[in-house]
């Protein structure tokens, strides 16, 4: 668990995030009512095995899992790095940015006052209409081999650099960026971007 201290240092330095402190802050306003009401229903879901209370208790607070996904997304930082750097099981981290990520995509990209792209779509139109220039890049980014009994095991491997990978698309016009969802690496066609702002 990240003390006090890293937290700080972590929002307050904007080449950490990409962020300044006042937008995590609405981020964590915004979205950490969401995280908390899906990790409800999640458990509401289930048979319960323990009492109410019973069990571990989240060694990563939702600050430090939108934290460990805004850092993931801006330098592509390993899981077990993250891991790491918030004390924490690499299983805990990919669970975290696995539970944020959507939240961030469902959101959207605020890139001018009233204006929130959530799709490839809206960014396409919001370049057009502004007559600006967009920049696509698309990159592998290097995975651990899925488990022999996956089913869908063939799908992360790159027939360009013979490595497992998935492939994410980044969109951007100099100031606001899109990034879509990481997907198998065979999977070339992105649709969905998820904001990184």
């Amino acid at each position: 668990m990240v003390g006090n201290a890293s937290r700080a240092a972590i929002i307050s330095d904007r080449r950490i995030t990409g962020l300044s402190a006042n937008v995590i802050a609405e981020l964590v306003a915004e979205l950490g009512p969401l995280w908390h009401e899906r990790h409800q229903a999640e458990l509401a879901s289930r048979p319960r095995k323990r009492a109410v209370g019973a069990g571990a208790k989240h060694r990563l607070v939702f600050v430090d899992r939108l934290l460990a996904t805004l850092v993931h997304l801006r330098h592509a930082t390993t899981h077990d790095v993250l891991a790491c750097w918030f004390g924490v099981d690499r299983s805990t981290v990919t669970r975290a940015i696995g539970e944020v990520r959507p939240l961030l995509a469902e959101r959207g990209c605020t890139v001018s006052q009233g204006v929130r792209l959530r799709t490839l779509d809206e960014v396409i139109d919001h370049l057009g209409t502004d007559g600006k220039t967009g920049i696509i890049d698309g990159t592998e980014i290097r995975v651990r081999r899925p488990a022999a009994a996956r089913k869908d095991r063939d799908k992360f491997i790159s027939g360009k650099n013979k490595q497992n990978a998935v492939k994410t698309m980044v969109v951007t016009d100099g100031t606001a960026a899109c990034s879509s969802a990481a997907r198998p690496s065979p999977a070339a066609a992105q649709t969905l971007p998820t904001p990184a702002n």
